[in-house]
């Protein structure tokens, strides 16, 4: 590791305007990243609505069948960059009134923190707990991506009721646009406490980069195929 440098170095540094011009490269890069992650999310996401489409069209009809009065698609609203609000698509999962149900599950939440995970929730159709494991519940989220919502890669985005419990440490992980999958997700997921889930937000915030997203995305495709905590 580097020696960090002492009050006169730092000085030189300054008086020869390097840290200015580190400071204006790093500008200059992330400027680049954002925009190159950004085309990427468009294509890959079109590419993946395209290509999923018939597949999107069975789960539809599985859900319909299973329960013909309920929707298709779920809905939520989530907090994304900056705290702004949107809707975050899904497949709904879960019973029609599953939100109304919520509150008499509060004390049976099996995650610490500001989130709510319940491996045997009840609310979770039969079709529902197979698209779950699976996490073909997620893909309608890809709609999410195009509309720049979301990345592919980025923190989970949370919920207002659970924002509101957070520290203004926590809202860090907030500066950045919150992705389908993330550092959180490829890293234990559901076996982390809260905390661990910021802290691992916040180091994928100091080193993203395109190559970075890259091996989340495939280490995302390896945790799928052998999925066994995605509740």
């Amino acid at each position: 590791m580097a020696p960090v440098p002492q009050r006169k170095d730092a000085e030189v540094l300054l008086e020869s305007g390097s840290a200015y011009g580190y400071g204006l490269k790093r500008k200059k890069s992330m400027r680049s990243y954002v925009m190159v992650k950004r085309a990427i999310d468009i294509i890959c996401a079109f590419i993946g609505i395209i290509l999923l489409s018939p597949l999107f069209i069975v789960v539809a009809l599985i859900i319909k069948l299973e329960d013909p009065k309920g929707s298709i698609f779920f809905h939520q609203i989530r907090v994304g960059k900056n705290e702004k609000l949107f809707k975050m698509y899904k497949f709904r999962s879960m019973v029609s009134n599953a939100e109304e149900l919520l509150g008499d599950l509060l004390e049976q939440n099996e995650i610490s923190g500001a989130m709510f995970k319940m491996k045997e929730d009840p609310r979770i159709t039969k079709i529902g707990k197979f698209i779950r494991k699976t996490s073909i519940d997620e893909l309608p989220q890809l709609w999410n991506v195009v509309r720049g919502d979301m990345s592919l890669v980025g923190p989970r985005p949370p919920l207002p009721r659970e924002v509101a419990e957070y520290t203004n440490y926590d809202k860090l992980r907030l500066k950045v646009t919150p992705g389908c999958t993330g550092l959180w997700q490829v890293s234990g997921r559901n076996e982390l406490s809260f905390s661990e889930m910021v802290e691992l937000d916040l180091i994928y915030i100091e080193h993203r980069s395109i190559m970075y997203d890259l091996k989340i995305i495939l280490k995302t495709v390896k945790v799928l195929l052998g999925s066994k905590d995605a509740f």
